[in-house]
């Protein structure tokens, strides 16, 4: 088997270069930035260190150590401003480099004898939290894929081949073919994605999934390559290899999302490019205004205008977004939740109504017993289960095994098994004849249903298939099956509807099947008998009444519906990940995930919008007073208090953002 493969150069490999480019110089200037904030003589008055710390030279010494720190961390900024300027969309990097250069150029002015104070430390500390700022960015965006990549590259290097004499050879994963069977001991990865078919075990799928639990694994059950074996052995028949795997669909589907833009990022990218027009407009204004209209030196209104400049590139900006989506990334991956589109993710918020497709989705897409039901005195409903579950453990119909799964208890021993054509099977349990039988046999044999008993006509109204179970030839009681409602299905409903959404079903089963679905879990609407190819016109109708409408599916059958809704969701994946249609992807089989996506989202955008309002709100209050606007008040914005106002923007809008976890 091939290992999946890694993400694309421009993506990956060029994407892992930028992070480590960012973080080296983010560590060599943070290093630097120490002896420039001992040697500012601003930060120096700050500590009420007075002249200590002063030497002759120290100013040299702090224009060559802030020089360094404007070529080496600064250049990502000012490389950006060329090319911001060349696409003609001036934004943040246009924004730090007009901020950084003002600071570096006044700065060295100072040093080399003009009347003012430095802005050094304000640049190493702009320049630090900015490299940190894309440092975070480009680690959050590869994270997922790296995490993913990384469990690749951690798959076995052998499989133990199961060969056709029972014996079993070590052979590297890219000879493993679809068909071939593979043995997996405990506590060892499955090499492969395939089918169980020898053994049980309960398996570890934590890291691809976000499932915590290790789930049980039996004869017919899917495993995924990659994921950990517990205490049992289990012979694998492999089904997938190289690009069809799991993980290499799944790597995929996180590039994807890599490439795809967030809007909130693009307002941030414009607050940056209003930002660049405010200080640049700004620091021309204070300049212009203080040398026309006042008394004070030209260094005064110098350090004015660079102090609006300065002061007009917030830090926090930087961080508002960046920190925001690292935090949900790990969240959403910790969860097993595949966002393709982050812009899809940020609109999922605005959802108003949410079709559910049933089977495989609320549903768990197979037979199972929903009701029993006891017609005699003394004998309980446990009991009237067992017997039938005996009976039906020898039988191979769908029915049967359903029921002989549903047993409560150990399955007593039958005797003289035997199929009743086209009505049931009967056999002798503990002495007693068992039959278990469909209606049609009880109106030939003329029994009939106690007349005060309506349950099984009830269970028969609801869509539900009813057996009954003759002992000795007396009606015993009946066993009612129906397709499982998901026990998570009636918590899901009720959370969104709470949240104000309009919650529906789809489905192509009947209207008596489709009513009692939908009044167990209690959906407000559902439409039922509809066939896949008129799933699409549905979503289209209620797109009509004016709603935002989000389709949940499986993303096969339903993958027009999911195309057509405003945001498309795949439940319960599994192995088949490659949904092109859907916007997130849920792994799990487990219809709470929409509800985690939608309050998700909701939080996520919530707290990216706080913190650009955050990181840009405070300019209209520093700017004003960083040009001087209450200088006849004697009320000056120094550098220092400025740089002190953006440090706790910062601290506020990193805080904000980890309280996304909770």
């Amino acid at each position: 088997m091939e290992h999946p493969a890694p993400a694309r150069e421009d993506r990956g490999g060029h994407g892992a270069h930028k992070a480590e480019d960012y973080r080296k110089r983010f560590w060599v200037c943070l290093a630097l930035t120490v002896p420039v904030l001992a040697l500012s003589h601003e930060v120096q008055e700050l500590l009420g260190l007075g002249e200590r710390l002063r030497f002759d030279g120290d100013l040299y010494l702090l224009f060559a150590l802030s020089s360094v720190i404007y070529g080496y961390g600064g250049w990502p900024f000012l490389k950006g401003l060329f090319e911001d300027l060349k696409a003609g969309a001036p934004g943040m990097m246009t924004l730090v480099a007009v901020a950084i250069t003002a600071a570096y150029l006044y700065s060295s002015a100072v040093v080399f004898g003009l009347a003012g104070v430095t802005f050094f430390w304000e640049l190493a500390t702009l320049i630090d939290v900015m490299l940190l700022g894309h440092w975070l960015e480009m680690r959050s965006i590869m994270g997922a894929s790296r995490a993913l990549e990384e469990l690749a590259r951690l798959m076995p290097a052998v499989a133990h081949k199961l060969m056709p004499d029972g014996s079993t050879v070590d052979v590297p994963l890219d000879q493993l073919h679809a068909g071939d069977r593979t043995l997996v001991r405990p506590g060892e990865k499955i090499p492969a994605d395939g089918e169980v078919v020898d053994g049980e075990s309960s398996v570890n799928e934590a890291m691809l999934t976000g499932e915590s639990r290790p789930v049980a694994k039996r004869l017919g059950v899917q495993v995924i390559g990659g994921s950990i074996n517990g205490e049992g052995s289990l012979a694998v028949e492999v089904q997938k290899t190289g690009e069809e795997s799991f993980l290499s669909q799944v790597i995929e589907l996180v590039r994807e999302a890599q490439e795809s833009k967030s809007r909130t990022q693009d307002l941030a990218n414009r607050a940056a490019l209003v930002l660049v027009i405010v200080a640049l407009a700004g620091g021309a204004l204070t300049l212009v205004l203080w040398l026309a209209l006042s008394a004070q030196s030209f260094a005064f209104a110098l350090e004015r205008s660079v102090t609006v400049m300065v002061i007009a590139c917030p830090h926090a900006l930087g961080l508002a977004v960046p920190l925001v989506v690292a935090v949900s990334t790990a969240l959403a991956a910790g969860h097993g939740l595949l966002i393709r589109d982050r812009a899809a993710f940020e609109r999922a918020r605005n959802t108003q109504a949410i079709i559910f497709d049933k089977t495989g989705t609320l549903t768990e897409g197979r037979f199972g017993v929903t009701d029993t039901m006891s017609f005699q005195e003394g004998m309980s409903e446990e009991e009237v289960l067992e017997l039938a579950a005996a009976v039906e453990a020898h039988s191979e119909h769908p029915i049967a095994r359903s029921i002989a799964d549903s047993a409560p208890g150990p399955i007593p021993a039958v005797e003289g098994f035997r199929a009743i054509t086209g009505k049931g099977a009967e056999g002798e349990v503990g002495g007693r004849d068992v039959k278990v039988v469909s209606p049609g046999y009880l109106r030939e044999a003329g029994i009939s249903v106690p007349p005060g008993d309506s349950r099984a006509r009830e269970a028969a109204s609801q869509g539900k298939t009813v057996v009954f179970v003759v002992i000795d030839g007396e009606l015993a009681g009946a066993v009612a099956l129906a397709d499982i409602i998901r026990p998570e299905s009636r918590q899901a409903i009720s959370e969104l509807k709470a949240a104000g959404i309009a919650c529906m079903m789809l489905t192509g089963d009947n209207e008596q099947v489709a009513e009692w679905v939908a009044g167990e879990i209690g959906l407000d609407e559902y439409f039922a008998e509809v066939l896949p190819k008129d799933k699409a016109e549905k979503v289209k109708e209620i797109q009509g009444r004016g709603l935002v409408v989000a389709m949940t599916g499986d993303g096969v059958n339903d993958a027009p519906a999911l195309a057509q809704a405003d945001l498309g969701i795949a439940i319960g994946a599994g192995t088949d990940v490659a949904i092109e249609t859907a916007d997130i992807i849920l792994v799990r089989s487990n219809p709470l995930d929409v509800t985690a996506v939608l309050g998700l989202t909701r939080a996520t955008y919530r707290k990216m919008v706080q913190n650009l309002a955050w990181a840009t709100g405070y300019n209209a209050f520093a700017i004003p007073l960083a040009a001087g606007v209450l200088f006849s008040l004697g009320i000056v914005l120094t550098p220092a208090a400025g740089a002190a106002l953006m440090s706790l923007s910062t601290i506020i809008v990193a805080i904000n953002a980890r309280l996304l976890r909770f």
